[in-house]
């Protein structure tokens, strides 16, 4: 009995992990975005032709990647509204075109008027997993 006591304490203490791991996927903060960006600044202010170098498509598929939420890509996009203005010699157009050239897309283009209250995209994670009929189960 107390084996299978046992058994069903460390089952329910690996559920608590596998439950913990979203939260290692949080979104990057505006400070995170623009160091995870900067693989991108040569690009943007001396574009070659597209598709952008491919740092700068990972760093832009990174955060794409960490933007889960409705909320959470309202901030990214007023992170990266807020750091295009502050880019000396930018050119508007290779910024504006960067993730679709990357193949991600945001549902919108980067500029400096674009209205980030209104962003909701139809990103959707690739992985999810609904715990709670193992968790019903296992009880």
């Amino acid at each position: 009995m107390a084996s299978s006591m046992l058994v069903k304490v460390t089952c329910l203490a690996m559920i608590c992990l596998v439950l913990g791991i979203p939260l290692a996927n949080a979104a990057a903060s505006c400070p995170e975005i623009e160091q995870t960006l900067t693989p991108c600044l040569e690009y943007v202010t001396h574009p070659g032709s597209p598709p952008p170098p491919e740092p700068c498509c990972n760093a832009v598929k990174a955060i794409h990647g960490q933007t889960h939420t409705p909320q959470d890509r309202r901030d990214c996009c007023s992170c990266v509204k807020s750091m295009i203005g502050d880019i000396p010699g930018l050119n508007l157009p290779a910024a504006a075109s960067m993730a679709k050239d990357c193949g991600v897309d945001l549902g919108y283009e980067i500029s400096p008027d674009m209205d980030c209250s209104k962003y909701i995209s139809h990103h959707q994670p690739s992985f999810s997993i609904s715990y709670a009929h193992y968790f019903v189960k296992f009880i």
